[in-house]
């Protein structure tokens, strides 16, 4: 079994037992939802996605598309004109609360919905238009063509009444400029994407990859519009609890009402996770529980000490009929998938290999866990020292 996917099946099944939470109920169309769905993603810097789980299980995208949305009209408008339309500060409130500048009726971040309505106005056209234009960013996001649930459309249309109010509130501070139905409208659409928790990871990717698609190889975005996206989703992107989550968890992330997360391990992997039951505070307690055990576990708090991450220092020396694979810098979780391609190959060719991991700076127990498991798998053709 593959050593990474048979890590990320522990942590599932470590958290699977949870059972805390409620799905949401105030859009009737995921009132429906299997409360039981679990599943997890990560994309590595070499475009292998590996998922466990319900992974092939759709559901809307609902707020996670807020980023996304982001990062499109930062590379329509400019970053100064989003920031005369929408802040970039914690609200510390619910993300629906209705809280824009006393003088300004600027909404506090885009990540909220207010923030996120104004940010949607932005995107030039009318509702076909705008709509087309966010799908398609959201799918080169996650490296493939993506489609509307109508459904969940129509039932968040239906009982959207306070985002409509969110909306003229906006108009009336001049804040968004348009018919607000047909922006409210387009929101509305941008929510009901149906995605995987696959392209989840791969999103989520493609921003910590620096805005190009780790899959595809194809530039989404510039690294700078990729690198403030980031900076806001770690500070605002889990809402009234993303300062708790900051110390916990160290990745910035961007949660939605249909149970989906993802998180940005910069340079290192685009994480996805999925699971209908919501806290309080409306983010997914398993999927949230998922990813702050993969950055325990594996390393990946943005503030933990680093050298060198997805690409540690790797050469290869073929001697008297075996092949010795010597690292230096720092292996970290991503940069341990690198070395298993690189061990994958040569024991595929039957020669014994020496892992020769002594002149590491730091070598990261996830990462020496991985290479073990290899051990575990071709006990008689590796050898490792550390």
């Amino acid at each position: 079994m593959d050593p990474i996917l048979e890590m990320l099946d522990d942590v599932l099944a470590d958290v699977a037992p949870l059972t805390d939470g409620a799905i949401a109920d105030y859009i009737p169309e995921l009132a429906s939802a299997d409360p039981d769905q679990l599943a997890f993603a990560v994309v590595g810097p070499r475009g292998r996605v590996i998922s466990t789980g319900d992974d092939r299980a759709e559901f809307t995208i609902q707020s996670i598309s807020k980023p996304f949305v982001l990062a499109l009209a930062l590379r329509e408008r400019g970053r100064e004109t989003v920031l005369r339309t929408v802040g970039v500060e914690p609200s510390g409130e619910p993300f629906n609360a209705i809280s824009l500048e006393d003088v300004t009726g600027r909404p506090a971040n885009p990540l909220v919905n207010a923030g996120a309505i104004a940010t949607t106005s932005l995107i030039e056209g009318d509702t076909e238009e705008r709509t087309g234009a966010i799908v398609d960013i959201l799918s080169a996001f996650a490296g493939r063509s993506l489609w509307i649930d109508e459904s969940v459309y129509r039932s968040e249309s239906e009982t959207g009444h306070r985002n409509r109010a969110l909306g003229h509130l906006l108009r009336s501070y001049d804040i968004i400029d348009g018919v607000v139905d047909d922006i409210v409208e387009a929101y509305f659409r941008q929510c009901s994407v149906l995605v995987t928790v696959r392209d989840l990871a791969v999103m989520a990717g493609t921003l910590a990859f620096g805005g190009v698609n780790p899959v595809t190889g194809h530039r989404v975005v510039s690294e700078r519009i990729a690198r403030d996206v980031v900076s806001i989703m770690a500070s605002c992107g889990m809402y009234d609890s993303s300062g708790e989550w900051l110390l916990r968890v160290g990745l910035p992330a961007k949660s939605g009402v249909s149970g989906g997360l993802v998180a940005v391990a910069p340079s290192q992997f685009g994480v996805g996770a999925f699971s209908p039951r919501l806290d309080d505070h409306g983010n997914s307690v398993r999927a949230a529980a998922v990813v702050e055990r993969l950055s325990e576990d594996f390393g990946m708090h943005l503030l933990e000490i680093h050298e060198t991450i997805s690409e540690p220092a790797i050469s290869v020396e073929r001697v008297d009929g075996g092949v010795t694979v010597r690292l230096g810098g720092e292996l970290g979780f991503a940069g341990a998938e690198r070395v298993l391609s690189v061990l994958k190959d040569a024991v595929r060719a039957d020669v014994h290999v020496t892992v020769d991991a002594r002149d590491v700076a730091r070598l990261h127990p996830a990462a020496a866990s991985l290479l073990r498991a290899r051990l575990d798998v071709d006990p008689g053709s590796l050898t490792f020292l550390e």
